[in-house]
Parts: structure tokens; sequence; C-alpha cells
């Protein structure tokens, strides 16, 4: 299975914020949409960083609430690892397990074309694993 199988079923729109709001402002991103991380996009509509719920409270523990008025450019993380959707799960479920991070932008041709989670990793693997048991089934039951 591919990542592409994983937008197919969930869609691939996805929430963008500028490196310019501030951690305030995407903090309230978060919880309208409830996700957790945000694409930011350049002014040309190119990937600039991803931040996280993560990236947030690792920045308020450092300097305290006054960093909600930062921009999220201070505190994002700018070397993004990022898929195609022709790329595996397999391969980005051990990325995501060595690199420690929850999100992946899928990036084709340059552009931006979604995001997929771990939430959505392990729910495509279940179902696979799901059919597979009912496709064994079924064939023990016609043997």
């Amino acid at each position: 299975m591919t990542v592409a199988s994983i937008l197919a079923h969930k869609g691939s729109d996805t929430v963008t914020v500028s490196p310019d709001d501030s951690l305030k402002a995407v903090a309230g991103v978060l919880d309208r949409h409830k996700i957790g991380a945000v694409i930011a996009l350049d002014g040309t509509g190119k990937l600039a960083g991803i931040m996280s719920e993560r990236d947030i409270v690792r920045a308020i523990a450092r300097g305290g609430t006054a960093v909600l008025d930062d921009p999220v450019s201070s505190h994002m993380t700018k070397k993004v690892v990022t898929c195609t959707s022709k790329d595996r799960i397999s391969s980005i479920m051990r990325k995501m397990s060595e690199g420690k991070f929850r999100h992946v932008p899928v990036v084709d041709s340059g552009k931006l074309v979604g995001v997929i989670s771990i939430g959505d990793v392990v729910k495509r693997r279940i179902a696979d694993i799901e059919m597979e048991w009912q496709a064994m089934q079924d064939y023990i039951a016609a043997s």
C-alpha cells in the first residue's frame, strides 16, 4: 500500500499557516480543526516548515507564555521530512518511528498535496490486516 491510498480515503485537504503567524494564532487553528500539526507555507506556496502541538509546548517550556506572540518561523521545524504519494506506507511508518514525529507532508512535484499522520497510517494498516484476516478465513472456510 502507498501513501496515495491513505489520501484517497481521508482526502487531501491541508491546513496551512504563514511563517509570520503567531504561535497563539496557530494554537487556535489547531484547536478549531482538531488537528495536531499545520504546515507553514512561504509567500510562494512552498513548504517552509511544520508546527505541531509539541513544538508549541516546547516553546512555552523554554520561554514562557510570552512566546505565544512569536512568529511560527521562530519555533517551527524547518528541516521537514516529507514523502510522496507513491511512497510505501511501511517506509513512512519507519521514518515516523525513527524520527519520533507524527505528521508527514506529502509533496509531489514540489507541490503540497496532503498530510498524513501516524493515526492515518495505523488506521490503514489495521484495515489491511483485517482484510487479510478475512481473506484467510474465507480461504479456510472454502477448503
